[in-house]
């Protein structure tokens, strides 16, 4: 695929837990203000998008013991975003000034949990067909769900080994099926700025991490036993890598409070 000057570098992954009681004016503040207050309306921020794990699908997550969520059931929102390769030290110093100016001028929401919000370096990617949507136009097609698989690197394996893994054993077949993903990212984790909003969870042996999001073009629940079901298996199997979580999420429905009666 012909490459175009805007290309993904960093990635904002957050997850968080609304407060019972609270999800309602939790989903109202996030879509209505720090959506784009906190991080759209920035420099070389050029996409972004929410999705939302019910409690139907909070079942299929697994393991349940995860460094990614304290227990299957908190985590119930994603935002992610885009930001413009090249820029990641001048966005991401403008993003912790930013959050540090929302807190002090009362913008920001307390009755809410970080769950694991982290940004991270996309590193590689691979759509269904050589025509596909490309990874810097997947949070704006508005696919209506992602499934993510997060992954620890076994001892003296490096990223690029797992990588081709996932590109030349575990994709062309995944492609074939109804289940498999249109166009999915593999990325590592990046390291927060030393004055970072205290409320955001550092994570271990970060260098070892690895985040993958799938976009899928269905129901992200589709055939989960004989699909996503089997990923941790399979990434298990190959050697490389602890399996550490795989969630799916359904994409939300901006300007609703819709599916805010289902997270648990």
């Amino acid at each position: 695929m012909k490459k175009y000057p805007i290309e993904l570098g960093t990635l904002l992954y957050t997850m968080v837990e609304p407060h019972k009681g609270h999800e309602v004016e939790y989903n109202r503040w996030y879509e209505r203000d720090h959506f784009y207050g906190g991080v759209l309306v920035g420099e070389y921020s050029f996409a972004g998008d929410r999705f939302v794990c019910t409690s139907d699908l909070k079942k299929l997550r697994y393991p349940i013991e995860s460094p990614m969520t304290p227990d299957p059931m908190s985590a119930s929102y994603v935002a992610i975003y885009w930001v413009l390769k090249g820029h990641h030290d001048d966005w991401n110093r403008w993003s912790v000034d930013t959050v540090k100016n929302l807190h002090a001028t009362g913008r920001m929401f307390p009755e809410r949990t970080h769950i694991h919000t982290q940004l991270y370096d996309n590193k590689f990617s691979c759509t269904r067909t050589e025509t596909g949507t490309p990874i810097e136009l997947a949070l704006d097609r508005g696919y209506p769900g992602i499934v993510v698989n997060v992954g620890e690197l076994a001892d003296g394996v490096s990223h690029e080994q797992m990588w081709n893994w996932m590109n030349d054993v575990w994709a062309p077949s995944a492609r074939q099926e109804s289940w498999g993903p249109d166009v999915f990212n593999y990325s590592t984790l990046l390291p927060l700025l030393d004055d970072a909003p205290p409320d955001v969870p550092r994570v271990p042996r970060a260098d070892r991490r690895f985040l993958q999001i799938h976009f899928v073009d269905h129901d992200p629940s589709e055939s989960w036993e004989s699909g996503y079901g089997r990923f941790g298996a399979d990434l298990e199997a190959s050697g490389l890598a602890t399996h550490l979580w795989t969630s799916p999420f359904k994409n939300t429905v901006f300007g609703t409070d819709t599916y805010t009666d289902q997270l648990w």
